[in-house]
């Protein structure tokens, strides 16, 4: 019996991944590099929470910065901070991200994911390429990060599996932000590894048209990781990565809700699903 077809679950060609759920010294060590051996970009996350054996954020932060960083800094390409209430404050996340900066590492910023305590100005003081979440923003962070060159990651499967308002995409686009689409994929709040999923809910409750949420997860997506140069575009000089889909119409990639219409995809040239 001929076996039949089953299109693949994959649709990333390029994943980014996060430490930040050990928060100690191996463990986030460890959890880099297995971001590396699975062929991911690694981001030390390694300001997410405050880990109960010390008595508040700052003095987790120095113990992050001394005996963390050093070994990261090798591992990573990025370092991200949760500004947030209960997390870090502004202040402790510019001594974190600066000094993480100064180390050689790009800057990412989870924030306003519950309330607005400073993470988009921030981010742009500090010249950080992405804020994640941004469910809480207001009017005046969206013209805040229409002004500058931060991404905006959002991830509507967290803001569904939590139960809370989705993030402001249609006035992020229409101020002119870039914006970015992620699935968050965690164990915590997001156990979602589908884009196709989060591409059905960027349209359906994000408000985003189908062309823009194709930039979403693509060229925005290239531009967050610092690869606008080589992927997110079929040009000549870019690798040769490719989704192809099994659907009759490029907008399955929204329209068909949870299915698996990814066919095949192509890294740089080789076909690995």
């Amino acid at each position: 019996m001929p076996r039949a077809r089953r299109p693949s679950t994959r649709l990333s060609t390029t994943f980014e991944s996060k430490s930040g759920y050990g928060l100690d010294r191996e463990t986030e060590l460890a959890s880099l590099r297995a971001i590396r051996r699975a062929g991911g970009i690694p981001t030390w996350l390694g300001a997410h929470a405050v880990p109960p054996e010390f008595s508040d954020a700052a003095s987790y932060v120095e113990f992050a910065l001394e005996k963390v960083l050093p070994a990261a800094r090798d591992l990573a390409e990025a370092a991200d901070v949760f500004v947030e209430r209960g997390a870090f404050d502004a202040e402790t996340a510019r001594r974190y991200l600066t000094a993480c900066k100064q180390a050689g590492l790009e800057l990412r910023i989870h924030g306003d994911q519950f309330t607005e305590a400073g993470a988009i100005p921030l981010a742009v003081e500090l010249g950080a390429r992405s804020v994640d979440h941004l469910e809480a923003t207001g009017a005046g962070g969206v013209r805040t990060l229409a002004r500058s060159d931060v991404a905006a990651v959002l991830l509507p499967a967290s803001a569904l599996f939590l139960g809370r308002l989705q993030a402001p995409a249609r006035a992020l686009v229409d101020a002119g932000a870039i914006v970015a689409l992620a699935t968050d994929f965690n164990p915590g709040s997001a156990f979602c590894e589908s884009l196709p999923l989060v591409a059905s809910l960027a349209a359906t409750q994000l408000g985003l048209a189908l062309e823009e949420i194709l930039c979403a997860l693509t060229v925005n997506a290239a531009h967050v990781l610092g690869r606008a140069d080589r992927i997110g575009r079929l040009a000549p000089g870019f690798d040769a990565d490719v989704v192809l889909l099994d659907a009759p119409d490029w907008r399955y990639l929204a329209y068909h809700l949870g299915g698996q219409i990814v066919r095949h995809v192509v890294v740089k040239g080789e076909r690995v699903a």
